[in-house]
């Protein structure tokens, strides 16, 4: 039921600010998974929330497309995320992240921009691949190293993709090992 819930929000949410016209683009797990799916949809990981790329000068009109959807934007630890009304848990909401800021001031590179992306055949718009490889790289959390695990067992990332990373990411992706294909 978690899964079905995750798509139907998904869906909801990115039929939303198409209507509305808001620039954006799925990041995160269902970023990952959907570009699993392109090569073997057997293998895609599920998650709990949805992650959504967006630019700081648009969030006015992402509030109001969310808002006419039942959803509500809150701040939690300095996150933007907009919770269901009905059901207001920032744990099961839909996540913001800033296009070309640093998501933790940590961070050494900004996220991308949302003209990275691609209508997915789910319908939505995904980041790319390099920079959803990128984002991931740089977060570098267990869960985050998995999905590049995900990533690289379905031969999605490239000799030519890793190339292409900074250094600093590249030496991050050598660290994580091959799946195993057993």
């Amino acid at each position: 039921m978690a899964v079905d819930r995750v798509t139907r929000l998904l869906k909801k949410v990115s039929k939303a600010l198409d209507a509305a016209k808001v620039p954006y683009a799925v990041v995160g797990g269902n970023a990952v998974a959907a570009w699993v799916a392109t090569v073997d949809p057997n293998l895609v990981r599920t998650t709990k929330d949805v992650d959504i790329l967006t630019r700081r000068d648009v969030l006015a009109k992402m509030t109001d497309a969310m808002h006419k959807i039942g959803f509500d934007l809150v701040d939690v630890l300095g996150v933007k995320i907009f919770v269901d009304r009905k059901n207001p848990s920032p744990k099961s909401g839909v996540h913001i992240v800033i296009a070309n800021e640093r998501i933790r001031a940590h961070y050494r590179h900004p996220a991308p921009d949302v003209t990275a992306s691609r209508r997915s055949k789910s319908g939505f718009r995904v980041i790319d691949l390099p920079a959803l490889v990128a984002m991931k790289l740089q977060s570098f959390r267990p869960i985050d190293q998995a999905h590049i695990v995900d990533l690289k067992g379905v031969k999605l990332i490239t000799d030519k993709l890793a190339k292409s990373l900074p250094p600093d990411l590249r030496q991050r992706l050598e660290q994580i090992p091959e799946p195993d294909t057993h």
